[in-house]
């Protein structure tokens, strides 16, 4: 136990960061939650993989990474494309030196719809993203994971609380996210014993960002077949949430108020770190509260 403590300490002074020498990729993180997860990894030590649909976000974030001083490299693509993901394996590997550590599955949108009105490219469309995307990167990657170096390896995958309670208008992802924590524990079972992997769900609750704004800004994501998928909440709905009977805000949440962007990341760092390095198999709530 000494040992491992002291091992701990160790990674903890060590000057180059938390994330020394590890290479991750990070789906998802040409914004938001995982362009943030991207440079706190990266000003850990990691050599990051930027993996986004969209290609010229993708490089702004790798460039800004570089351009302080971290490491960082754009493989963006299409995750709902299985040539895609084997790409993805092999560049992120050729630009670890044949090494894999950390696999973030962050990607993802909403496209929401009441349960009898919810279409099949609806649901099918979500599913595929939130649950197939993650799976099949895993596997591909399995390989770079399924090793005995004495390397630390993570598979980290984002929930919401819309998989752990539901959440009306939302079966397609409620399904999505609720099924990510099944995948999360298997691997955990699977690739633990052997191999030490550690996997780990967080489950997000209010986050700011482009998923919870008001849809009135117009935000949106196109699918691959060209169809446009408004993102965000009506304003009329965040009104609705957002105050009490007193006019409170957020009164669903105990800290009072939505998580930032950075905060998100800031947890995801935490348990890709080894101060979670007997942690594995959990689903953890980032929620400021809410749900309890």
């Amino acid at each position: 136990m000494a040992d491992r403590l002291s091992q701990v300490a160790g990674h903890l002074n060590y000057p180059r960061g938390l994330l020394a020498g590890q290479v991750a990729i990070i789906t998802g993180s040409g914004q938001g939650i995982g362009a943030e997860a991207a440079r706190l990894f990266a000003n850990e030590g990691a050599k990051v993989v930027i993996s986004d649909v969209d290609a010229g976000k993708a490089q702004e974030v790798a460039k800004s990474i570089n351009s302080a001083g971290g490491s960082a490299i754009a493989i963006p693509g299409d995750l709902l494309n299985d040539s895609y993901i084997e790409e993805l394996v092999k560049k992120a590997a050729e630009f670890g030196n044949g090494k894999l550590h950390i696999i973030v599955n962050n990607a993802g949108f909403t496209w929401d719809g009441v349960l009898h009105k919810t279409t099949n490219k609806q649901w099918d469309t979500i599913l595929a993203l939130h649950c197939g995307a993650p799976f099949k990167l895993i596997r591909a990657a399995a390989p770079y994971f399924r090793v005995k170096d004495g390397e630390p390896r993570n598979i980290i995958n984002i929930s919401s609380t819309s998989g752990l309670h539901g959440n009306a208008g939302q079966a397609n992802y409620a399904v999505a996210k609720a099924g990510i924590t099944g995948l999360t524990k298997t691997i955990a079972k699977e690739w633990g014993p052997a191999f030490g992997v550690r996997a780990n769900t967080i489950a997000f609750g209010y986050i700011l960002t482009r998923l919870t704004q008001a849809k009135e800004e117009g935000a949106f994501v196109t699918t691959p077949d060209g169809t446009k998928v408004a993102l965000g909440i009506p304003g009329a709905q965040q009104a609705a949430r957002g105050k009490g009977a007193q006019g409170e805000q957020h009164v669903d949440i105990p800290l009072r108020r939505p998580g930032t962007a950075t905060e998100a990341a800031s947890s995801i760092l935490a348990v890709a770190s080894p101060l979670f390095g007997y942690v594995t198999g959990q689903t953890i709530s980032v929620t400021g509260g809410r749900n309890i």
